[in-house]
């Protein structure tokens, strides 16, 4: 269902169907992003989050994208937080505007950022989250659409591993190396068509 986003001039209210009751405050305000999860998910660790794609496969682009001509995409990314995987988001995309077509696809913007240049505020609905035990890491999971004006996506991710909300950085930085992941700038060169990087400047 819908979001139900309610307000007066004394308070707000946010409500949201199907949210696992055993889910802790971070888990619940990641569930309910809008298309602004890398900016969430930056602002919590307070580090760049990069885009890596897995794989995009794009119906045929015979004509410009429009209402009586949609063009589709299926695809995979991870998001990566000093060099974990933090979330795998498998979307499936429909295009049916010109716009949102160049920005995606040719431009190559993440599914957030194209609805940000969009300049729209999607419509989302929560379709599913649950928590799983998958070997011995515990997962968070949902599934909800995204849509605007000539843009639509239903949206599949998994957070391989809740420990990273509850032990932020220890959990970042197990297992690695010690080295400098702090917030420096990212230069041009870490933003290719491989990467795009989404970072919360403080």
């Amino acid at each position: 269902m819908p979001a139900i986003d309610s307000y007066s001039t004394a308070s707000t209210s946010v409500q949201l169907s199907c949210i696992p009751s055993d889910t802790i405050g971070i888990e619940r305000i990641m569930l309910a992003a809008q298309g602004d999860l890398q900016r969430l998910l930056s602002t919590f660790f307070l580090r760049p989050i990069f885009v890596e794609p897995v794989y995009a496969d794009t119906s045929p682009r015979l004509h410009s994208a429009s209402p009586d001509y949609a063009i589709t995409q299926s695809r995979r990314v991870h998001l990566v937080c000093a060099g974990k995987v933090v979330c795998v988001a498998t979307s499936t995309v429909t295009l049916t505007s010109p716009v949102a077509e160049r920005l995606l696809l040719d431009e190559k913007f993440p599914i957030g950022q194209t609805i940000r240049k969009l300049g729209q505020s999607p419509r989302f609905s929560l379709l599913n989250a649950e928590t799983l035990t998958v070997g011995t890491k515990r997962e968070l999971r949902r599934t909800y659409t995204l849509e605007t004006e000539g843009f639509s996506a239903e949206i599949l991710e998994v957070f391989p591993d809740r420990d990273m909300f509850v032990r932020g950085e220890a959990w970042l930085l197990e297992g690695q190396p010690e080295r400098d992941v702090t917030c420096a700038p990212v230069t041009e060169s870490h933003v290719k068509s491989e990467w795009l990087a989404v970072s919360v400047v403080h």
